[in-house]
């Protein structure tokens, strides 16, 4: 019987021995397949557009896409005023100071967004320099369209606000309502510290700001213009990338592959909700998208940088994930300030993180940390590409017009959030162009197929090159990059000749 036994079980345990011999051999196989060795890297990889770009072409590029932004400028400072101001203005006695102020807020409609109240304190000498901290209590209610005030806040907010003047007093915030409820509201505002000032008030005027009916529907139709761009060129990029598999991507084409799809969940397709739903969800799903496609930029841009020199060679412990972490504690503290901000403004109308910074000082300091330190990582990862790359013709200019574009527009960024009107219009307008171009330059051509089997693989081009062309390049390496119809016309004169 045990002999029996034994015979049946040598066949049985060769055949799981066989079986996992060979599921071994497929996962080597399949992991060679999906990582090519570092000499055969670039052979691997599927054409870009940019490749066959001639000088004129890169000009061209550059020209248009700053059209394009200029266009979305153009719309922004042609466009209407994004913030409607209402002045209420209160003329003041010495009897008056301790009395609280009913102020009523012109019609809203959602339309409106958003609903702030501010006031500047004016005194009769303007040539006084003041700081001091004022006590503010604030009640809000809201009007509902048969009349009656039910309470919005049933209870009193008091909030500490600084008074600082120098020629002129400086503008205080009252309370702001992150989403609209009620056709109009009703607020009374009454300062306890005022009367203890050593100066007279002449005045205190209050002003109500709120978005403007008009600017919102532009960028109802803003919005929804982009989102139906960005769904044309992730539809066309992906169909140009259909012929080659997907493990011959670059990384510069798998990781546009994602950045479109946030591009199109960063202009918000659920935008119109707002104005149907009055509810804060809509304006923090909105926020939460945007932070997401911000993040994914950054972390493409560190990966990009690094996994240009590393094709191959990228493990998810030492390529990817200190790039997650980084990006992650980035998302994290743009996520967590954003939710406590959205969640003490419905709670307390009052609340502004802009003055009540106590709690945010150690949020402030762990953000500026982070970002210091990827900035850091990101210059680090830049010059050390550029060092080892400089040589390399097709991977340079990879390289180079990445840099130089993301350059530009980083400029730009920079001159739209301290000198442009328009603020929102001009940077979405900027983004969605910035990479509407890195799909374009970065998709296959028409004739890609062809042109992977002869121009754009540098392995084909060194069969008959010699040592020196090789270690040292040559001058046939550049020209393909310079005029891709004298590249075909050689070699349609060089296999004539043979």
């Amino acid at each position: 019987m045990e002999a029996d036994f034994a015979a049946f079980g040598s066949p049985l345990c060769g055949e799981v021995k066989r079986f996992c011999r060979r599921v071994r051999e497929t996962y080597r196989e399949i992991q060679e397949e999906l990582t090519p060795y570092k000499d055969d890297r670039y052979y691997r990889l599927a054409p870009m557009r940019l490749y066959t770009l001639s000088k004129r072409h890169f000009v061209l590029v550059f020209v248009v896409f700053f059209i394009c932004f200029g266009l979305t400028v153009f719309i922004g400072i042609a466009g209407p005023n994004v913030i409607e101001t209402s002045v209420a203005r209160t003329d003041l006695n010495n009897s008056l100071k301790l009395k609280p102020f009913n102020l009523s807020s012109p019609p809203l409609s959602t339309y409106n967004q958003q609903l702030w109240l501010t006031c500047v304190v004016e005194l009769d000498q303007h040539d006084v320099s003041l700081k001091k901290n004022v006590t503010m209590t604030v009640r809000v209610l809201g009007v509902v369209k048969d009349g009656s005030t039910p309470y919005v806040n049933n209870q009193v907010h008091n909030r500490t606000r600084l008074l600082s003047c120098a020629q002129k007093c400086s503008e205080i915030i009252v309370a702001h309502l992150g989403y609209l409820n009620y056709t109009q509201y009703n607020i009374f505002v009454s300062f306890e510290d005022l009367n203890k000032l050593t100066y007279t008030i002449q005045n205190i005027t209050f002003t109500w700001k709120t978005y403007n009916p008009t600017f919102s529907q532009v960028e109802i139709w803003f919005r929804f213009v982009f989102v139906v761009l960005t769904f044309m060129v992730t539809c066309l990029f992906a169909h140009s990338l259909r012929k080659f598999s997907m493990r011959d991507w670059g990384i510069e084409q798998k990781w546009m592959s994602i950045l479109l799809p946030l591009l199109l969940l960063y202009n918000d397709p659920f935008f119109p909700l707002s104005f149907l739903v009055n509810s804060w969800f809509p304006g923090m799903l909105d926020d939460l998208f945007q932070s997401l496609f911000l993040c994914a930029l950054l972390l493409f841009w560190l990966c990009v940088y690094h996994g240009i020199r590393v094709q191959g060679e990228r493990k998810c412990l030492t390529f990817y994930l200190p790039k997650f972490f980084i990006v992650g504690l980035l998302w994290l503290a743009s996520v967590t300030l954003g939710i406590w901000q959205t969640v003490n403004e419905v709670h307390d109308p009052t609340y502004q993180y802009r003055v009540d910074t106590g709690n945010f000082q150690g949020m402030k300091i762990f953000f500026l940390v982070v970002a210091t330190t990827y900035i850091l990582y990101l210059l680090f990862l830049i010059v050390r590409a550029c060092s080892e790359l400089r040589n390399m013709p097709y991977v340079d200019l990879r390289l180079k017009f990445l840099t130089a574009l993301t350059f530009v527009v980083l400029v730009i960024s920079i001159v739209i959030l301290y000198l442009l009107p328009a603020e929102f219009l001009s940077f979405y307008g900027l983004l969605n162009f910035y990479l509407y171009t890195l799909a374009f330059v970065y998709s296959p051509s028409k004739n890609a197929l062809y042109e992977s089997q002869l121009k754009d693989n540098p392995a084909f081009s060194m069969l008959n090159d010699s040592d020196d062309d090789v270690i040292y390049g040559s001058d046939y390496e550049e020209m393909p990059l310079q005029n891709g119809q004298a590249i075909r016309a050689k070699y349609k004169e060089e296999s004539d000749s043979d």
